[in-house]
């Protein structure tokens, strides 16, 4: 500990030749290359600082425990939550005991000593002070250490930490050397070498010997027992195995600079492979719901500030995270400064080493500059990176989140001139172009600035000529304005030859079926490679431009040097060795920035194109909120009303779609909408939706709703998950649903059951099964108000009936249905029949109320009659016996359309029954058919 200043003190006639070759140099001279202070100031006291940042928070809470027996238990919660109980051991006091002892030695031993420098000073002596930077970096260096010991009782670590077991060694080795060296001196020359560091080193050693044997074991002596049936979390996110927020939204200051906050991460990674519950939450600001909510709000109010021109995205994004930006902007000036350092002072350190030194000590003061510089520059380059990784991910993030949110609430109109491919093409590329430019964000004003500071640093080395630097920079950049222009162009037509392929690749992939039936895979298979040979032909030309920025750039680090050096020998001025050797380094660090502007450019261009085109997405027409104005279910007793209100698809046009609706529908109705096709029954149903853009009028329901389409909406999945859709699994209510939905027989004939895997869009279920199940999904829900678009078209006369009696007039008893339906033999089951002519609803009562009216609903009953009764006669000239049959049953659904007082129930029964003839009837045909031929 005192082998510095031991050595200055032996006699001018050392017998061994190393104490001759070192006695007389300067003790800054000699503390350089001496391992004391080496591990003292670069490796020890700059990392084990962190220490202090953590403890002394921690400090405060410490309580007196000197009362307590050796074995006392604490309980601490640990990282992951888990409540532990702790015993402080005898070994671990001791090691504190030893820390602070070596600690009170190295503070006497530099008070004795400041006081002999100041008694020194004060007789007018010449006064050495950095004499006392050796004790005073040693007692800086062990009281950030004895704390980084204490800290091992807040964390509860078993084993202390390997920098402070590998500190304890090496003092206890330089203990031992500093001891050999005070014996022999104190052997020559008796009780005249003693000081106050020798007898500080004496004291030491037994300590240093302790501590040394307890680095070799590392066990701190602190004893945890984890006990997780105490554990009992505040919040669900505490209990075990859920993730926890990331240590890096309160990493203290330290921590943040040094990236030590993900020391714990990585200690796990490094016993174990990581898990799921390993890794961290991450935190509210970082989140893609913030995220959102401050972009979106940024965007709506720019769009909302000027309503007549294009809200510029860029601006909305730099609003919504220039704070980040502009914190990342401080590392990333710091580091531009810094690198510039070495270049600008590596001059003074040649002309140093030549043998010019204009003030003492002038090299170890270079060296710290550089030291210095070199540090600053990594930690901010690392603190840049992160920084515009972090930017770009929150980003990235809420602009995903607002496409994502604008696809589901485009306007049918919009949604024609948006396919899901281009959407996807949205998120997936532009998106990710745009936060990946936050690489390059400062780049716009770092090169500039790059460049000034490297004109000035030539200008000192180089004078006049380093405005021919300026020159051919400037050249360099300037030529490649244009083909940047020409690469956004190319890069324009790219995209637009990429949503092209896109949308047809999508077109056949969901046609598939079609093009193998009809063997057309390779007319359209040369279709697709056509597209994509337009596609590669812009990509070449693209990367063509870019290839050629490349060279430019690449090749312009030599062309400036060459111009540089070539105009200071025409000029005449002399270059010295360290003008030369900082020019080089100039460049050098320049050509980064320089080889990095193609990139820059490119980057800009395609850029601009994804912005451009998120934004005109992001303009596109939206449904209207205020469409449908839903109200919780127990504010009224009606459950849809729909005052004068009219629709149109397209906005534009001056006939709407629908016009004049006036209804109101009680909870608990059954309202049926008929009309011929075209009329506009799936409209209305979409004006109840909000689906259709309101011209007038006011739409209102009351509760939550659930709408089963006309074309069945499958998802990729077994058959529960399609029924359950995301909800909780009732085994009972699940049961009721699949006997509702006649269902139970198609499972049973599945070798899965409801686990058989649908397929892609229900490739391998019938028309009928595709619509129970999307039937079975929407009971499933059980919500107020159920909006059926022809639910029974698509399955046959039987199953037809069975659906109604069991879905409709049973299971959905108790709600408000509204179906589409042509079959005229439900509508007596109604107790609201909605009559609509193109657009308007022309009829509105109970069956036999539009029976009596006559008009459209009696002819459209009797139509449908005349229809069904020329197709049994068309189907059974040629038997008889069946023709009777089916005149036996056109007759019960003449009986049955007629006689409005007979019961839901035999009207349910005469249908099946009349169903079953009908089938039975077609058997015989087929029968025959077969044996005629």
């Amino acid at each position: 500990m005192a082998i510095v200043f031991s050595l200055n003190n032996i006699s001018s006639e050392p017998s061994n030749p190393v104490l001759k070759a070192i006695q007389g140099l300067p003790t800054l001279e000699l503390a350089s290359i001496c391992v004391n202070l080496t591990l003292f100031i670069v490796f020890l006291f700059v990392i084990s600082a962190r220490q202090i940042f953590v403890c002394v928070g921690r400090v405060r809470n410490l309580k007196d425990e000197s009362a307590v027996p050796n074995l006392t238990p604490i309980r601490r919660s640990s990282v992951d939550g888990e409540i532990r109980d702790a015993i402080i051991g005898t070994g671990f006091k001791l090691c504190l005991f030893c820390c602070f002892y070596v600690l009170l030695l190295q503070v006497l031993v530099l008070g004795f000593d400041g006081v002999a420098l100041f008694r020194g000073a004060v007789k007018g002596r010449d006064v050495d002070w950095s004499e006392i930077c050796v004790p005073a970096a040693q007692g800086l260096a062990w009281f950030v250490l004895s704390f980084s010991a204490l800290h091992c009782k807040f964390k509860l670590s078993e084993k202390f930490p390997v920098l402070l077991r590998v500190w304890w060694f090496f003092s206890f080795l330089i203990c031992l050397c500093t001891l050999y060296v005070d014996g022999s001196s104190f052997f020559t020359k008796g009780s005249n070498h003693l000081s106050s560091h020798v007898v500080a080193n004496f004291a030491a050693t037994p300590a240093l010997a302790f501590l040394c044997f307890v680095a070799f074991r590392g066990i701190t002596g602190i004893q945890v027992c984890r006990n997780s049936d105490l554990q009992e979390p505040l919040l669900h996110e505490e209990e075990a195995g859920c993730l926890k927020v990331t240590p890096y939204c309160e990493a203290g200051l330290f921590s943040l600079v040094t990236l030590s906050w993900l020391n714990p991460l990585l200690s796990i990674g490094a016993k174990r492979p990581l898990e799921l519950k390993d890794i961290p939450l991450l935190a509210p600001k970082d989140r893609a719901k913030t995220n959102y909510k401050i972009l979106n709000s940024n965007w709506e109010r720019r769009k909302a500030e000027n309503p007549s021109n294009q809200p510029s995205l860029a601006w909305s994004i730099l609003k919504s995270f220039w704070k980040e930006a502009a914190c990342n902007a401080i590392f990333a000036l710091l580091n531009t400064l810094v690198s510039y350092v070495g270049p600008y002072m590596v001059s003074y350190f040649v002309d140093y080493l030549g043998g010019m030194e204009t003030f003492p000590h002038e090299g170890y003061i270079l060296a710290g500059i550089f030291f210095s510089a070199k540090l600053v520059e990594t930690l901010t380059t690392r603190q840049w990176y992160l920084g515009v990784d972090i930017l770009g991910m929150q980003v990235r993030s809420a602009l995903t989140a607002m496409v994502y949110r604008k696809g589901l609430k485009l306007s049918s109109l919009a949604k024609q001139n948006h396919t899901s491919g281009e959407i996807v093409n949205y998120m997936a590329i532009d998106v990710q172009r745009v936060g990946d430019y936050s690489w390059y964000l400062h780049d716009i004003w770092m090169l500039p600035l790059q460049i000034i500071l490297a004109l000035a640093i030539l200008y000192k080395n180089v004078g006049i000529a380093s405005f021919a630097t300026l020159i051919a920079t400037i050249i360099s950049i300037v030529i490649t304005i244009p083909v940047a222009r020409i690469q956004e162009d190319y890069q324009d037509k790219l995209m637009a030859a990429k949503d092209e392929r896109m949308r047809k690749t999508s077109e056949c992939l969901r046609n598939m079926r079609i093009l193998k039936l009809q063997a057309w895979e390779d007319r359209y298979r040369v279709k697709l490679e056509g597209m994509r040979g337009v596609e590669f032909r812009w990509l070449r030309k693209a990367l063509y431009s870019q290839a050629f920025i490349t060279f430019i750039f690449w090749s312009s680090p030599i062309f400036v040097s060459a111009v540089t050096f070539g105009t200071s020998i025409l000029l005449g001025d002399q270059l010295t060795a360290g003008g030369v050797l900082s020019a080089l380094a100039t460049f050098r660090i320049l050509q980064e920035p320089l080889r990095n502007f193609p990139d820059l450019v490119s980057m800009m261009a395609q850029t601009k194109v994804s912005l451009d085109r998120i934004t005109g997405f992001l303009q596109e027409e939206e449904l209207q909120e205020d469409a449908t104005i839903v109200l919780p279910r127990s504010m009224t007793n009606l459950a849809i009303e729909i005052k004068d209100a009219a629709f149109c698809w397209d906005a534009s046009s001056s006939r709407p779609t629908l016009s004049g609706i006036e209804m109101k529908v009680q909870r608990g109705m059954r309202v049926a909408v008929c009309g011929v096709v075209g009329s506009g029954k799936s409209s209305f149903l979409s004006c109840i939706l909000g689906e259709i853009p309101k011209i007038s009028g006011e739409v209102r329901i009351c509760g939550t709703a659930a709408y089963v389409s006309q074309s069945a909406w499958i998802q990729s999945g077994n058959i529960e998950e399609n029924i359950v859709f995301g909800s909780p699994m009732d085994k009972a209510k699940y049961k009721n649903v699949i006997n509702a939905c006649s269902l139970k027989k198609d499972l049973e004939l599945f070798s899965h059951g409801d686990q058989t895997i649908i397929g892609d869009r229900g490739i391998n279920l019938s028309g009928g099964q595709k619509q129970r199940v999307q039937l079975a999904r929407a009971l499933y829900q059980d919500a107020d108000i159920y909006l059926l678009d022809d639910p029974f078209s698509a399955v046959d006369a039987h199953t037809g009936s069975e659906l109604f009696k069991e879905y409709i007039l049973t299971a959905l008893a108790s709600k408000t249905v509204v179906f589409v339906t042509h079959q005229v033999e439900f509508l007596p089951a109604a107790d609201l029949i909605l009559v609509l002519k193109e657009g308007r609803i022309i009829q509105a009562g109970k069956y036999d109320e539009l029976l009596q009216a006559g008009t459209d609903f009696n002819t459209l009953v009797s139509a449908h009659n005349e229809a069904i009764g020329a197709m049994d006669i068309l189907n059974h000239s040629s038997d008889e016996s069946d023709e009777n049959l089916l005149l036996d049953g056109s007759a019960i659904l003449h009986t049955k359309c007629n006689a409005s007082e007979c019961s839901i129930e035999s009207l349910a029964k005469e249908v099946q029954e009349s169903a079953s003839a009908s089938d039975q009837k077609a058997i015989k045909e087929k029968k025959k058919a077969k044996r005629s031929r």
